[in-house]
């Protein structure tokens, strides 16, 4: 609970910047994440940690009518999606942890998570409350920084000693474990470079009977 106080406060502080300090970086992984669902408008879909809804903006703009609930631990970053996307009633945004998703069981038909993996203190049990939430034969998809690349070692290395709220990057590796530790059934994965900085990893698994 104090690690996700911590991550609540850092992005309350940032909530009204955060658009513009991440352009760039945003639009380009959620593009590709966008991308790898591709939706068709007709799904429920869970943004897990989803900001200030550039996610929901994306999606809504292929298929205006898409059903997505975005669960964030910050009120302020909420506030600024809520700003962005009032205009849509299939659009529904909720304070929530991905530790405890204020949510019932078997709902959506994807669960996407991105780039807010490596804040998550206890991986397991946020990915076993995404698989709760999941219907069979769902998808969870999981975008993050990827450790195989040393770039993002050392950005780990650095954010462990400056950044409270930050907890761990993971290897490909160690996602595919977690992903499997819950029982998930991975369909799909790849690890790129997103420039000459960031190194990510995507991820995609489906939940079986």
């Amino acid at each position: 609970m104090q690690e996700e106080n911590r991550v609540e406060k850092r992005y309350d502080y940032l909530a009204e910047k955060y658009d513009v300090r991440w352009r760039g970086y945003v639009s380009s992984t959620l593009g590709f994440i966008q991308k790898w669902i591709n939706a068709k408008g007709s799904e429920r879909i869970l943004d897990v940690a989803c900001g200030t809804g550039v996610l929901e903006q994306m999606l809504v703009s292929g298929h205006l009518n898409q059903s997505i609930t975005g669960i964030d631990i910050s009120e302020k970053m909420l506030a600024v999606a809520k700003q962005k996307l009032g205009g849509y009633p299939n659009l529904t945004f909720l304070k929530g942890s991905a530790s405890q998703i204020p949510l019932p069981d078997d709902h959506f038909d994807i669960v996407v998570c991105a780039n807010s993996f490596h804040y998550f203190d206890k991986p397991l049990v946020c990915l076993n409350e995404m698989r709760r939430v999941l219907k069979t034969e769902g998808r969870i998809v999981i975008l993050d920084w990827c450790r195989d690349y040393l770039i993002c070692r050392v950005c780990d290395l650095f954010l462990k000693a400056f950044d409270l709220a930050h907890r761990r990057c993971y290897t490909q590796d160690e996602l595919r474990c977690f992903l499997t530790g819950t029982k998930l059934l991975i369909t799909g994965e790849r690890r790129f470079k997103l420039n000459l900085i960031w190194g990510l990893m995507i991820a995609e698994a489906v939940k079986k009977q």
